[in-house]
């Protein structure tokens, strides 16, 4: 089972090692003292914890729409480049990045302009996932 210290699930939450370290004392994410007498969270509960956060967090949403993409990023849109026919649209959805390409008549049809509140939905065929090797 892969453990995390501290400091690695603070910034995998994308908070500070105190505000972890509060989560511990109060009971509200479980941890222990490995082999060495540092605290460490189970990979699988730090998980969990993570979904949890993250159900809490939910920015507002983007329209009133339906729709069957589940991989949903808000969050305020950060530079427009416009080229032409075509843009360049970036947005700042909490610690990601998320950069979009698409014409610029649906930019000005969106009203995208830095500060705008918008949501990067993704519907893909592939997702490549990467894990560390062992020993890293």
């Amino acid at each position: 089972m892969p453990q995390f210290r501290i400091g690695q699930a603070a910034s995998l939450l994308g908070v500070s090692d105190d505000t972890v370290r509060r989560w511990v004392d109060d009971g509200r994410l479980a941890a222990r003292r490995d082999d060495a007498g540092r605290m460490v969270v189970d990979g699988a509960e730090l998980a969990r914890f993570a979904q949890e956060l993250a159900e809490r967090r939910r920015l507002p949403e983007v329209g009133g729409v339906s729709t069957s993409a589940r991989n949903r990023f808000t969050g305020l849109v950060t530079r427009v480049l416009r080229d032409g026919v075509m843009a360049q649209v970036d947005l700042q959805c909490g610690p990601f990045r998320v950069v979009s390409l698409m014409s610029a008549e649906a930019v000005e049809e969106l009203g995208l302009t830095p500060g705008s509140l918008a949501s990067a939905v993704v519907k893909a065929t592939t997702v490549v996932v990467e894990a560390p090797q062992e020993g890293t």
